[in-house]
């Protein structure tokens, strides 16, 4: 019996008109495993909306089609489902995608789903929102807000956007509880990290593990402002985690403390948090097609 799939499609993600994805699914899926349907997503949230609703119409795998942020919106439907998830990744940064190996070239990213080759991931919730990359407070969560306004999207805005911002933002202080242990840190940022990187080979915590049951929190300590390009070199040499400027320690379950209101990303998106932020990992509760 053939499997019911569902494509959802964000047809600006990444900046590349996805009108013609369609023809790409007829083209390229197999149609001996699969009976394809495909949506165009219309506004923010849609994609979770749809996902939502493959999984009560009983779908057996969906797909997104699309950037971090709707692979996020899809996937937090099928947390804990027994439905498969697929991804062609068409954002700026997919580092979801990159994480798991999968090809940025759409025609290649089907072949991987026609393989129906599946694992359980690790998942996780930062104030009752799913993420499945990456969370943080401090530094990188100022850039996603900055740049969710912008008009100039794509890893050479945010690079801009970092430089520009960079002189101007004060590290913060915070009080930090890992699975019971409590530590206190002045930080530039600290990274929630469930994979290796934050997209684009950028690596926050390269020996982190999307099945290991943990959460990698990465505390980017202040550093002078002349070493930032260096700093940021060492995230593409996969080096990070040799800097006497970060400090990762693995955990379960995680409390952090600002003295003041704090932004917050998750999966790069910017969010809301007020002064305390509760993080806890969902083990091997998302099956995903890589």
């Amino acid at each position: 019996m053939r499997q019911k799939i569902l494509f959802i499609i964000n047809p600006i993600s990444g900046g590349k008109d996805k009108e013609g994805f369609p023809l790409l699914i007829e083209k390229h899926l197999d149609k001996e495993k699969f009976l394809p349907d495909f949506v165009f997503t219309e506004y923010a949230g849609h994609a979770h909306k749809i996902a939502s609703e493959a999984v009560a119409a009983g779908a057996d795998v969906v797909v997104a089609v699309g950037g971090d942020g709707t692979i996020n919106e899809v996937a937090s439907a099928l947390v804990d489902t027994s439905l498969k998830m697929g991804i062609v990744p068409c954002g700026s940064g997919n580092g979801l995608a990159l994480s798991l190996g999968l090809p940025l070239n759409s025609r290649k990213a089907i072949g991987v789903i026609n393989q129906l080759r599946s694992m359980a991931i690790d998942t996780a919730v930062l104030n009752e929102q799913k993420f499945f990359n990456m969370a943080g407070v401090g530094f990188d969560a100022h850039i996603s807000h900055e740049f969710a306004g912008m008009t100039s999207r794509g890893f050479r805005g945010y690079i801009k956007t970092a430089f520009s911002e960079i002189v101007k933002y004060k590290p913060g202080t915070y009080r930090i509880e890992i699975d019971g242990k409590i530590v206190e840190r002045t930080a530039f940022m600290i990274s929630i990290a469930n994979s290796p990187q934050y997209g684009n080979n950028a690596y926050i915590s390269p020996k982190a593990s999307l099945s290991d049951g943990l959460l990698d929190v990465c505390v980017v300590k202040p550093f002078p402002l002349a070493l930032f390009p260096a700093v940021v070199l060492r995230m593409f040499t996969k080096t990070s985690d040799h800097s006497r400027y970060l400090e990762i320690i693995k955990g379960k379950n995680i409390r952090i403390v600002s003295y003041d209101n704090v932004r917050v990303h998750v999966d790069g998106e910017p969010r809301g948090a007020g002064r305390e932020i509760s993080i806890s990992v969902n083990p091997s509760s998302l099956s995903v097609l890589y």
